[in-house]
């Protein structure tokens, strides 16, 4: 499970087969050629195109994935430079000493440029318009200007229906909004990146929620250890050496609250009890060195856990918790991870794969490593765990790390991965058995969810989220879900049972009545969790109206 032969042989003609992330880009305004049964002519352009209305036709909408941030080569001499052949040096982003700047991999671009601005405007609109994609995502968005990426929403929000066959308004736009390189803190302009995007409706990942789940982040040790991968409860021998107990839990309950924060959506102005005890908003929370809490509307937010970028879920819930926790217990965290998105306020990301456990044998930057490491099993008899080391070229320094893991006894069964799907399929149906999981407003977040379980004297590891169903529909201010009055999550990270009883809350909701009948209904559901969250430690329970439950 752990040979070097395989990324050997994937390696040896890595550059020469069909595989690619397609993040090379030359002609922004060409669908890829590699993809078509003729890439010469115009079987390219007939054939997205009839993919996109096959889709549509499934009930499915299309997101393009964009990138505008660079291309693949400048200059005067390369077959796949473009845009220095038309206006030599003017389409890029210099540094002091005048070289192209390569922060993002390649060449960047400099949006702050008029006329590259306008080209990457104008190319929005041909996507929206004449392959009718329902919206998009910017590879590392945060190296746009933000003037820029308002001109593109004003843009599409002209497009019609009756004039262009498209309502331009109802497009989503969504990208990495990193701070980094030559444009951090604003150097070049103010930037597309998450401090300015709020209020504009531009969606963002939010990296917050990522590291708070899993830990670390992609720039740390990958055993470093969060909420749901042992912190404080299970700690692996890096963590232990890493730091004290104390110290652990700590970090443990900031994580909680950064996490918390994200499930509302990651609001600016949401306020929580801190683990401090202190009541503040979101923007006075910290990451680091910077607030935690930059959105100010649901939809800016994009929760997930892990994307095409990094490790898998499954790999990272395979290298972070502690040795002997076994793979009954490692799919199980999975799912949770997977449920703590699915059931957060805002825009919820799943990356493909995540429900049928995928693995790319540890790979942590597979945009070049083949089919072998990059291969999605859909028959569920396989996850594509330890299939070789991977490739050298980005993971070499840690295979001392990875070999000890890639180990039979981490492989998941088709069984465990068949149920994995199932629980995932319920999530998706749980989300959407409920408008009071999708509040579509600030305001509607802001009176209608709360956190019990918080400040000093919590219970590490637990998340008690209350949603309660407003009298009436307000649009814009108030959700009322006529089947319930209320709907509690509970998210349990430990790996043993939690007591709750001091988390019930004391809050009125809108359907029940002050007074201790009320508070008497609360425990009754609480009552009704607990035997969840008691039989299935490393669980979920949500509870609606008294009379559904679901345990993971």
């Amino acid at each position: 499970m752990g040979g070097e032969q395989q990324q050997a042989a994937v390696w040896a003609i890595a550059d020469e087969d069909g595989f690619n992330w397609g993040y090379d880009p030359v002609h922004y305004m060409a669908p890829e050629g590699s993809y078509a049964t003729d890439p010469d002519g115009c079987a390219r352009v007939e054939e997205f195109r009839q993919m996109v209305q096959s889709l549509h036709g499934l009930g499915l909408k299309v997101v393009l994935d964009v990138v505008y941030n660079h291309t693949f080569a400048a200059g005067q001499q390369s077959r796949y430079s473009v845009l220095d052949k038309v206006v030599p040096g003017y389409y890029y982003r210099r540094m002091e000493n005048g070289d192209i700047c390569m922060s993002t991999c390649c060449n960047n671009t400099a949006s702050e440029h008029a006329m590259c601005e306008r080209l990457v405007i104008d190319d929005m609109v041909h996507w929206a318009r004449d392959y009718k994609v329902d919206g998009f995502r910017f590879d590392i968005m945060g190296h746009l200007m933000l003037s820029t990426m308002k001109k593109i929403q004003a843009a599409l929000g002209g497009l019609t229906l009756d004039q262009d066959g498209v309502d331009g308004k109802g497009l989503y736009i969504y990208g990495e909004a990193w701070d980094f390189g030559e444009v951090s803190s604003n150097q070049r302009g103010v930037n597309a990146s998450q401090l300015n995007i709020g209020g504009t409706g531009l969606g963002s990942f939010n990296d917050r929620f990522r590291d708070a789940v899993l830990g670390g982040s992609p720039f740390a040790s990958p055993l470093f250890q969060g909420w749901l991968t042992g912190l404080g409860t299970g700690s692996n021998q890096f963590m232990q050496g890493e730091m004290a107990p104390q110290e652990q839990q700590d970090l443990l309950l900031q994580y909680t609250d950064q996490l918390r924060l994200s499930m509302a959506a990651n609001l600016q102005d949401y306020q929580m009890e801190s683990c401090k005890g202190e009541v503040k908003e979101g923007r006075h929370f910290l990451c680091g060195a910077q607030p935690s809490a930059y959105a100010q509307q649901p939809w800016e937010t994009v929760n997930y856990a892990d994307c095409h970028d990094g490790q898998t879920l499954f790999d990272q819930v395979i290298m972070k918790l502690r040795d002997g926790v076994p793979i009954q217990d490692r799919c199980r965290i999975n799912v949770l991870a997977l449920a703590a998105v699915a059931l957060s306020q805002g825009i919820a990301f799943f990356h493909a794969g995540s429900d049928i456990l995928r693995s790319k044998s540890l790979d942590r930057d597979s945009y070049n490593s083949g089919d072998w490491y990059n291969k999605l099993d859909w028959s569920c008899s396989s996850n594509n765990f330890g299939v070789g080391l991977a490739p050298a070229t980005k993971n070499q320094a840690a295979w001392p790390l990875h070999k000890p893991k890639l180990i039979p006894q981490l492989q998941p069964s088709p069984d465990l991965i068949t149920q994995c799907r199932e629980q995932f399929l319920l999530l998706l149906k749980l989300r959407y058995s409920s408008p009071l999981f999708r509040l579509p407003s600030t305001a509607a977040i802001k009176s209608q969810v709360h956190f019990c379980n918080t400040g000093p004297n919590q219970e590490a590891g637990l998340i008690v989220m209350q949603i309660e169903s407003a009298q009436e529909t307000v649009e814009g201010w108030a959700v009322h879900d006529p089947n319930c009055s209320q709907v509690w999550v509970l998210l349990n990270a430990k790996p043993q049972a939690q007591g709750i009883w001091s988390c019930i809350p004391c809050r009125e909701t809108s359907h029940t009545t002050r007074g201790a009948p009320a508070t008497q209904k609360r425990r009754e559901i609480v009552r009704k969790c607990l035997k969840c969250l008691v039989s299935q430690p490393l669980s979920l329970c949500s509870q609606r109206s008294l009379s559904h439950c679901s345990t993971i």
